[in-house]
């Protein structure tokens, strides 16, 4: 059976919805949205997006923060690690975010609107967020963090620069000794870039050597001290940040119920308002959630079709009316209609706004089973028909009374007769039941079924016979257009080809029920004029010898014939007669055959020995009995019945 939400694209809808959320906690609740079976959640659901959809259209889109790295600086407050100055800020920007959404949320209970009562719920996060701010500035820990933090970083830097002083005095003293006048630092040390051929006249050591060792990056003796100096006070930095650090790790760690109690709140806020922006984008409004087991959408849209191009639809089942049968031409918008209904009343029952008009309502579902697209499997070795009616057995299997049902093409993929016959079995299985159904079909006979079966609907897309073209206009109490002809005889088909095509399909003189409004199949062979002149060939073909009058073929009871064009065999029980028909056996079955379908296989002499009892062969079982009988006695109780 298709999965029912992909069938329908109620799973592209949450990937549009999961497009609005700012967490990835928020895109795994919208992904798991489903129908609830509950009208009281179903209506809480409503209301909700509705109330969030009036705060987005009064005070426009919440501050709500970006959690996902959140949750994993909160695992490591739980487990005492160390926060890094980037993590702290990433704790500041969602307190500052929570207050900044609370003040939106105390706009919004002017309004009465009740999802603005969840900012009373927000937790002030404010001195937590002032500490964080003050402490740290551009992903670095700030000199201001502390008093001792700020005395370090002043006596680095008065310890750097007189470093700075006495290489720069060196440089101006020997410029020859150097391959660059410029102080450099490598490792962490200042040093000079002292040549090759200097090296051992430098007073100092060596920190590091170019690639081309060609200059040699040496410390002079004469700074040694004061580079001590300035490692000692290097490495009081750095305890000094990590105590900074430390502290303000302990200031979160602290506050972890309340940012967990406000990241629930945020979580809740990104689902709901996720809702709320895929309705204003879609300008879809609430539907109804009842119990009453009936679908009414007013100027419904497929959400995931351009609006400018989609054409809504008005439909309406229930109040007797359980199942609604769709026909119209191919590419007429019957499954987007389809589609539409299903996937609209499975946004409603999961709490969403509809793309549809004021009043619009849909009844709960206990579950949705579609048959919808092709269902032909190469890796399970089904053809289309058989993946349709595995998808239909299963889903006859499962469906009640309560449940929507959507079928497209049913009955499709086999030969039309049988197909026909079990798409009127399972409609009439699935309205014993009392199941809510949609169908689409081509089969006319169904259209007859839908026009004698109380409770059940004929529908129709409109076709525009003028310009050729569908509408994509759904019309209930309608049966759908059979098309084909007419458009033939638009297209400019010749009238003697389609009197033989209207024959054949209807296999009557008088038009069928629903069969090619406007069409009128009248021409009388008589008048169909010559045919039209063909331009001489450009093959060189070999010129036919003169053929001899046909002759009307003489056939042998017993022979073995093939008849054309099904190619099937039988046996010749009665000679041609006078229309030039051959009787042939197939199957146990007597036909007349036209001679000229009839090509002889092996004669009766070849098949069967002299003096053979062809009676076996050509009669029945019940007539060779009786004659057997008669031939011994009479027998007025017996009788021979000939065909």
């Amino acid at each position: 059976m298709n999965d029912p939400q992909k069938a329908l694209e109620f799973d592209l809808i949450k990937e549009k919805l999961c497009t609005y959320a700012h967490s990835a906690r928020a895109c795994a609740r919208l992904r798991g949205l489903a129908p609830s079976l509950s009208e009281a959640v179903c209506r809480r659901r409503m209301a909700d997006t509705t109330a969030a959809r009036g705060l987005l259209d009064r005070l426009g889109t919440p501050p709500l923060p970006r959690t996902d790295e959140l949750e994993d600086i909160l695992a490591l407050c739980e487990v005492d690690a160390m926060l890094l100055p980037d993590q702290l800020t990433a704790v500041a920007t969602f307190a500052a975010s929570c207050r900044r959404t609370a003040a939106y949320l105390a706009r919004g209970l002017e309004s009465g609107l009740h999802v603005a009562r969840y900012g009373e719920g927000i937790l002030d996060l404010s001195a937590l967020s002032e500490d964080i701010e003050r402490s740290i500035r551009g992903g670095q820990v700030d000199s201001g963090a502390s008093p001792a933090l700020r005395d370090i970083r002043r006596k680095m830097e008065q310890a750097g620069e007189q470093i700075k002083e006495k290489l720069a005095a060196m440089l101006r003293g020997n410029p020859n000794w150097f391959s660059e006048p410029f102080v450099a630092q490598r490792n962490g040390r200042y040093v000079l870039p002292v040549k090759k051929a200097f090296k051992g006249q430098f007073p100092g050591r060596v920190v590091e050597t170019s690639g081309s060792g060609g200059t040699f990056f040496m410390e002079p003796a004469s700074v040694g001290r004061l580079q001590a100096a300035l490692e000692t006070l290097q490495a009081e930095e750095e305890a000094e940040l990590r105590r900074i650090l430390y502290a303000l790790t302990a200031q979160v760690a602290e506050q972890l119920p309340v940012i967990r109690a406000n990241l629930e709140i945020m979580e809740e806020l990104d689902v709901l308002f996720a809702k709320a922006r895929l309705s204003a984008d879609m300008r879809a409004v609430p539907a109804a959630v009842t119990a009453d087991r009936s679908i009414r959408i007013r100027g419904g849209r497929h959400p995931l079709i351009d609006r400018a191009v989609c054409v809504p639809i008005d439909f309406e089942i229930g109040d007797g009316v359980r199942g609604v049968v769709i026909t119209g031409p191919n590419t007429g918008g019957k499954t987007v209609a389809l589609k539409t209904v299903g996937l609209l009343s499975m946004m409603a029952q999961s709490g969403l706004h509809i793309p549809a008009q004021e009043g619009s309502s849909v009844c709960l579902q206990s579950g949705y089973y579609c048959d919808i697209g092709d269902s032909q499997s190469i890796l399970e070795n089904l053809s289309t028909f058989s993946g349709h009616l595995t998808n239909i057995v299963d889903i006859l299997a499962r469906a009640d009374h309560e449940s929507l049902v959507i079928l497209d093409e049913l009955g499709s993929g086999t030969d039309p007769a049988e197909g026909m016959g079990i798409a009127v079995a399972v409609l009439e299985e699935l309205r014993r039941r009392g199941c809510l159904f949609l169908a689409t079909t081509h089969h006319p006979q169904i259209k007859g079924y839908a026009a004698r079966t109380e409770g059940v609907l004929s529908a129709r897309m409109v076709f525009d016979r003028e310009t050729l073209s569908p509408l994509y206009r759904l019309e209930l109490g309608q049966a759908g257009e059979s098309c084909a002809l007419y458009i033939a005889q638009k297209l400019g088909l010749a009238p003697h080809l389609l009197r033989r095509a209207y024959e054949e399909a209807y296999r009557t003189e008088q038009p069928a029920p629903g069969a090619a409004p406007g069409f009128d199949p009248g021409c009388p062979p008589e008048e169909e004029g010559p045919p039209p002149e063909r331009p001489p060939s450009r093959l060189q073909r070999i010129p036919p010898e003169a053929a001899p009058a046909a002759e009307v073929p003489s056939f042998t009871l017993g022979d073995s014939v093939r008849i054309s064009p099904e190619g099937e065999l039988g046996i010749v029980y009665a000679q041609t007669n006078a229309k030039g028909e051959v009787g042939v056996r197939v199957k146990g079955v007597n036909r007349l055959v036209n001679h000229k379908r009839v090509t002889l296989q092996m004669a009766a002499e070849e098949l069967y020995p002299e003096d053979y009892d062809l009676s076996i062969v050509l009669d029945t079982v019940e007539n060779r009995k009786a004659r057997h009988q008669m031939g011994k006695r009479h027998r007025p109780d017996l009788k021979i019945e000939l065909e």
